[in-house]
């Protein structure tokens, strides 16, 4: 693993809270890397950023390099190991605990999330929410430039989601949010096993049971322009396969929990 560190920032945030990060999880994203970190910077100023890039053929980590030190703020992670989005997030949470922040933002790199809506969502947290989900599913919320049957699959995937694990989220599977860094590093995020998409919804089952205070806020969810998406139907059908062992397990232990007491 080799880690370049280029200028730490800090800056302060609303109602106390004193330090932010994103963690930007890539692989394949050289279309999209350098103008996103700028974006970012724009975005929120006070706000650093951990690249954590699965050492992509392509050549992203390294553009991420140039343009980390042209903007500041950024750390790149060259992670070598066994890919993966649940992966790659496990290893920059770790590094934002260690480097002590208060607030963690996480999301993609293809600008499906829009980094302007990153202010209201620290601005929720330092109201006191400990998480912040950027949702499709609430009021305000949408997807833009989807087929119907994308649509309607991701609407009823969620639902079925929210309902078996009884999460009270509209949007679990959303990789666009803040966490309050103590209460997600309450939930261990290293000790979890899912990976792609099924490793948010383990996050959201986890903090849903802890009893987090979890916010969500609209966005509107812009397909990519650039690049190669990384969702594919495998990744689907085992998110489906997780949640639904997820939601049997916690009624089992539920009933046995009833017939004990």
């Amino acid at each position: 693993m080799g880690i370049v560190a280029v200028q730490r920032r800090s800056g302060g945030l609303a109602s106390g809270v004193v330090r932010s990060v994103v963690v930007l999880p890539t692989f394949n994203e050289r279309e999209n890397i350098g103008a996103m970190l700028r974006a970012l910077r724009a975005a929120v100023p006070a706000t650093d950023v951990i690249v954590v890039d699965d050492l992509s053929p392509d050549g992203t980590g390294e553009i991420a390099d140039a343009v980390g030190a042209e903007v500041g703020g950024v750390r790149v992670v060259h992670r070598e190991g066994k890919p993966g989005l649940g992966a790659a997030y496990r290893h920059g949470f770790g590094l934002a605990f260690d480097d002590g922040y208060d607030v963690i933002v996480s999301m993609d790199c293809d600008f499906s999330h829009d980094p302007a809506v990153i202010p209201r969502m620290l601005e929720l947290v330092g109201e006191g929410a400990d998480v912040v989900v950027g949702s499709r599913y609430v009021a305000g919320g949408g997807t833009q430039d989807w087929p119907l049957r994308r649509r309607l699959l991701s609407k009823w995937g969620n639902r079925y989601t929210g309902i078996l694990l009884g999460t009270g989220v509209r949007d679990c599977t959303a990789g666009f949010r803040a966490y309050r860094a103590s209460v997600l590093q309450s939930v261990e995020p290293a000790s979890t096993g899912a990976e792609g998409y099924a490793f948010l919804t383990e996050l959201t089952r986890r903090l849903a049971r802890r009893g987090a205070r979890i916010v969500e806020t609209p966005i509107l969810f812009r397909d990519r322009e650039k690049g190669t998406s990384k969702m594919s139907g495998r990744i689907i059908v085992e998110s489906m396969l997780l949640v639904t062992r997820w939601g049997l397990a916690d009624r089992w232990q539920s009933l046995r929990g009833r017939r004990s007491s």
